[in-house]
């Protein structure tokens, strides 16, 4: 029996969850899934550059589990570029620690804190808000972050 993954800590969710080659419909190309912690190891050592030490203790994951986990990301990564496949983004064992949400009607973006919750836009005071966590199955279950 395997022992079950320990949660990863992701900061926010990404914005964007699928990227494809231009000028081809997605339904004729092989799809690569990319888990959303796999999207955060990207995000911190090729993104924001940090030694992979540094971007595990950030994760709240072992430096030898964050090489394992980049090292999978970089390869599927890799095949998108190479292959051409459509790469999707979703899953995995995570928590987030922030959460993104975008006004549907000025298109304006907030980060809160993933224990806030935002009801009506700061800027143009409308609630048709749209919750990106929240469009990857998160939210209340991530309120146990230290």
């Amino acid at each position: 029996m395997s022992r079950h993954k320990k949660d990863r800590i992701v900061s926010n969710p990404p914005l964007f969850n699928s990227f494809k080659p231009m000028g081809v419909e997605g339904k004729h190309l092989h799809s690569v899934f990319m888990s959303i912690d796999e999207y955060e190891a990207i995000r911190l050592a090729d993104f924001l550059g940090l030694n992979h030490e540094k971007a595990a203790i950030e994760m709240e994951i072992s430096r030898s589990t964050f090489t394992r986990l980049i090292e999978r990301a970089r390869k599927k990564l890799s095949q998108m570029l190479v292959k051409g496949n459509k790469l999707n983004i979703e899953g995995g064992n995570i928590h987030f620690k922030q959460n993104i949400i975008k006004c549907n009607n000025c298109g304006h973006m907030f980060k809160i804190d993933i224990k806030t919750s935002l009801d009506i836009c700061p800027n143009c005071e409308t609630s048709d808000l749209f919750n990106i966590a929240g469009s990857f199955g998160h939210g209340k279950c991530c309120f146990i972050i230290k």
